[in-house]
């Protein structure tokens, strides 16, 4: 998508072959030799990407977290809300349903590209405790959130978004929403992993005693994670169709979703306390109502985003009044 012609293409219009002069398509064979360098050196950025990903993955013990069938069947539980509101964000495209290729590409890329923010969080993280609570707070403000809302990002960039049927704005919602979901996925599985007792359990009530816990947990905040990128990815899909402004476009989806979900972060723990003391609801209700509560705020601030673009779709695809629709109101009040 160009935004600017160069003087001469603007004056000569159609009229005049201006390649090599202001325009350039493939022609020549050193056109095509340039291209495919072109797309190899693309392509292999890419993969370098996703390959360094990979391999933190097997650093930190994700691959090993998803193979085991106690932890995966605790990370399957614990992603059950987070995969119905990815499913819900699908669901309410309104142009056409995206390929299940790309949705499954971009969930594992955001499987993937986690591992960047375990990484820098877990180096970036001792620098702020020492700073008490305030210091978390800065934490999560400077590194968690704004860190995991564009690592988020960087799986729908890395292939959906340049996808010719990433046709929409709305598209950068669902595949933001999908990305979210394989970094809730991960992240669970190695929240599950370092809280299980190393020993052996059962597949039955061991289990479901020990690992019970945590899995609810870890549901509870995983919608939150689709719901943040959801966000994010949105301006994302509005990015790809105003180029001349895609950068700030990019940035303001990223603010917005960063300091979203690191007030999450900040709030959690005062906000479950407080509904506990005020409720005298104890274990994980407080939690609970808490999750509920901030998730539906902005879950809502989410849904009203995506209806008013449903109803923009559908004003802007209306056919268009003819005289006799006129005339027709008309007559009911003859």
């Amino acid at each position: 998508m160009r935004d600017r012609k160069d003087p001469i293409e603007e004056a000569a219009g159609d009229s005049m072959d201006l390649y090599d002069v202001a325009t350039w398509d493939v022609r020549t064979p050193l056109d095509k030799v340039s291209a495919l360098i072109w797309r190899v050196v693309a392509g292999s950025a890419r993969l370098a990407v996703v390959g360094f990903a990979f391999l933190l993955l097997l650093g930190i013990g994700g691959l090993a977290a998803l193979t085991d069938p106690q932890i995966g069947l605790l990370t399957l539980l614990s992603a059950i809300p987070a995969i119905g509101l990815a499913a819900y964000v699908y669901s309410t495209d309104v142009t056409s349903s995206e390929p299940l290729s790309l949705l499954v590409a971009t969930f594992l890329l955001g499987v993937l590209t986690a591992n960047f923010a375990a990484v820098l969080n877990t180096v970036l993280r001792p620098y702020f405790q020492v700073l008490g609570f305030l210091g978390t707070a800065a934490f999560f403000y400077v590194v968690v959130g704004p860190v995991e809302e564009v690592v988020k990002l960087l799986a729908v960039r890395l292939y959906a978004y340049t996808d010719d049927r990433f046709d929409a704005v709305l598209d950068g919602t669902v595949y933001g929403a999908m990305a979210g979901l394989g970094f809730a996925v991960i992240e669970n599985a190695l929240y599950i992993t370092r809280q299980l007792p190393d020993q052996g359990l059962d597949m039955g009530l061991g289990l479901i005693g020990v690992g019970g816990g945590i899995t609810a947990i870890r549901a509870l905040a995983g919608p939150g994670h689709v719901i943040y990128s959801a966000i994010a990815g949105y301006y994302l899909g509005l990015a790809k169709f105003n180029p001349g402004k895609r950068g700030p476009i990019v940035v303001k989806g990223i603010l917005l979703a960063a300091f979203v979900h690191a007030t999450y972060n900040t709030t959690v723990g005062i906000g479950s306390a407080l509904i506990g003391a005020v409720t005298g609801l104890s274990g994980l209700a407080p939690f609970l109502v808490y999750v509920v509560l901030y998730d539906g705020v902005f879950g809502l601030f989410l849904l009203r985003k995506i209806q008013k673009y449903r109803d923009s779709y559908r004003e802007a695809h209306a056919p268009p009044a003819t005289e006799s629709d006129f005339d027709s109101e008309l007559t009911e009040f003859e």
